[in-house]
């Protein structure tokens, strides 16, 4: 019996084939040399900054098939989750990269914070028509991109994450669903070696794979639905530290 593809099938299969396709290049050929892509883990062994780029080049590509405005919002956090990740310092929490930023220093953290802000509210006003709903759907798109970076404390726990909040999703039809299976198939594709250890994805993938989960969220619910979930969102960065912690202990 011939099975029919479904869209949802297609947005999965499509960003698992992107993000593994990617990862492997990188693999065999890291621009501007491995060790600038590699380092040594909490065990002393290497580890490849692969996967980061890969999911956020499967998840957007993925993404923007279904949403052009969808598919910015995973790049833009990806590439603001990226420069952190070359440019980061030590300071932790909203509250110490603004009030550096109240010094006159622009931190990796306030290019993160403004950065996937922006592309977040660019992106709910692509995907809403209404003010109110533009906004929440921004604060969405942010705080997803925000929460999946806050649990990736230990290997696999942004990956797993993603799949197992973006799962109910592909229960949708329409945008909602389709963005929800390429969220999954970024992250089942980079979850292997995530486990494993022999990549990470960075905040570069947990950015991405986040927003990608946000405009998922954001395409399959109505203004009730919205706010529910930013009110969570707003309440998981508030209480940020107890978050990793959580994610830290499972």
């Amino acid at each position: 019996m011939i099975v029919k593809r479904t869209s949802r099938s297609r947005s999965l299969l499509l960003a698992a084939a992107l993000t593994r396709s990617c990862q492997a290049l990188l693999r065999a050929r890291p621009p501007g040399g491995r060790e600038r892509w590699e380092r040594t883990n909490h065990a002393g062994r290497p580890v490849g900054l692969y996967a980061g780029p890969a999911a956020t080049l499967g998840a957007a590509l993925a993404a923007g098939r279904v949403r052009p405005g969808a598919g910015l919002a995973v790049l833009a956090a990806g590439v603001c989750g990226a420069y952190d990740d070359v440019a980061g310092d030590h300071r932790r929490g909203f509250r110490a990269h603004l009030g550096a930023l109240r010094e006159g220093e622009v931190t990796s953290g306030a290019v993160k914070l403004f950065g996937i802000s922006g592309a977040g509210l660019v992106a709910g006003a692509l995907l809403k028509e209404r003010p109110l709903d533009k906004l929440l759907a921004g604060v969405v798109i942010a705080g997803s991109a925000h929460l999946v970076n806050l649990v990736d404390v230990r290997p696999g726990r942004a990956a797993g994450a993603v799949l197992a909040l973006g799962a109910p999703g592909l229960l949708r039809a329409g945008a909602g669903g389709e963005l929800a299976a390429g969220a999954l198939g970024a992250a089942a594709a980079v979850l292997p070696d995530d486990l494993g250890e022999r990549t990470m994805l960075g905040d570069t993938g947990a950015h991405a794979l986040g927003a990608a989960l946000g405009a998922a969220v954001v395409a399959g619910n109505r203004r009730a639905g919205l706010l529910a979930h930013a009110v969570a969102l707003v309440a998981a960065a508030r209480y940020g530290d107890r978050v990793s912690t959580w994610a830290r202990a499972l």
